[in-house]
């Protein structure tokens, strides 16, 4: 059972959309705070159905909307368990047919029987669906994170996600390649930091795809839900289970340069694997060896549905 999407809040924004050369020129300069070797440019997007991305469309360009839907207050302190929404009905509020839905979310736990990650990568096409999504867990038993493809009759999102919808289409992308990494900031937040300071007036906002191509990752997967109230962060940290993951990545999200009283999470990427790992995008724990490839569209509008009406910046990292 899902919420009814027509009956869910919802507020829209235009965003500003910078040409991608100048984002590429700023990005340019300002990444060498942060990594050894950056090359940021305007490309057309390649085929990210192929190996090493393995997408559900081929690119990222057609009427790019990035939609952000509840919130972290529909799991911390204590869950919702009402706050669950179908894809399919998202797509029709936003007005995307044909859409290809990529980013990070909580994953359908009515369809697993438990609290699980999302990692959403799928097409919907006048109702019929191409779902490549997976969903993370951790294992009851031995603490080891599961990976699990959804099937196409299951567009379910849980709780809170943070979504690129666009028509899939090839077209022009930023793409940004980075490596080693040599000052603190992970890769999104080191592009998200940039763009805030050159567009300090204005509100941009990005989704897409990134690879991390070498190196490991700090992700974390979130056990089944907490019986007892979450209210500080180290009890959030101890309910989430951090793992250490392996390279290649392919994390999926959204980010903005700030926040315009949307209550919005700033940045928010998961990422799943061909070898079976897959969570929640932290940060590289590989600091010298680490590179990342990746391909970005500025949004035209942000849609934000069932925003939370009290809220807490708590549980947003």
């Amino acid at each position: 059972m899902a919420l009814d999407a027509a009956k869910l809040p919802m507020e829209t924004k235009t965003l500003y959309v910078p040409p991608l050369q100048e984002i590429a020129d700023h990005l340019n300069v300002s990444l060498k705070t942060n990594f050894g070797d950056v090359m940021c440019e305007v490309v057309d997007c390649p085929d990210l159905t192929k190996d090493p991305f393995y997408l559900a469309s081929q690119g990222l360009c057609g009427n790019p909307k990035v939609v952000e839907i509840g919130g972290p207050p529909y799991l911390l302190p204590e869950v919702d368990r009402t706050k669950v929404y179908d894809l399919k009905d998202i797509a029709k509020k936003v007005h995307s047919d044909p859409a290809f839905i990529v980013g990070a979310g909580a994953g359908p736990h009515p369809y697993l029987g438990r609290n699980c990650e999302g990692i959403l990568n799928l097409t919907i096409v006048n109702g019929k669906v191409n779902q490549h999504s997976r969903i993370s867990k951790v294992d009851k038993n031995d603490d080891k994170s599961e990976q699990e493809t959804l099937p196409n009759s299951e567009t379910r999102v849980a709780l809170l996600a943070n979504l690129l919808f666009s028509e899939g289409k090839p077209g022009k992308v930023l793409k940004v390649h980075a490596k080693k990494r040599v000052g603190n900031d992970d890769f999104i937040a080191s592009i998200r930091k940039s763009l805030e300071k050159a567009y300090k007036d204005k509100f941009v906002g990005l989704g897409g795809v990134f690879l991390l191509k070498e190196g490991k990752a700090k992700q974390h997967v979130m056990r089944d839900f907490s019986k007892t109230r979450i209210d500080t962060e180290e009890q959030l940290n101890n309910w989430l289970k951090f793992y250490n993951m392996s390279a290649p990545l392919i994390a999926l999200g959204t980010f903005v340069n700030n926040d315009p009283g949307l209550d919005l999470r700033v940045q928010h990427f998961h990422s799943f694997s061909q070898h079976g790992e897959a969570g929640h995008y932290h940060i590289d724990t590989t600091p010298e060896t680490v590179e990342y490839l990746g391909y970005f569209v500025p949004g035209h509008e942000i849609y934000r549905i069932d925003k939370p009406i009290h809220t807490h910046n708590f549980g947003r990292d």
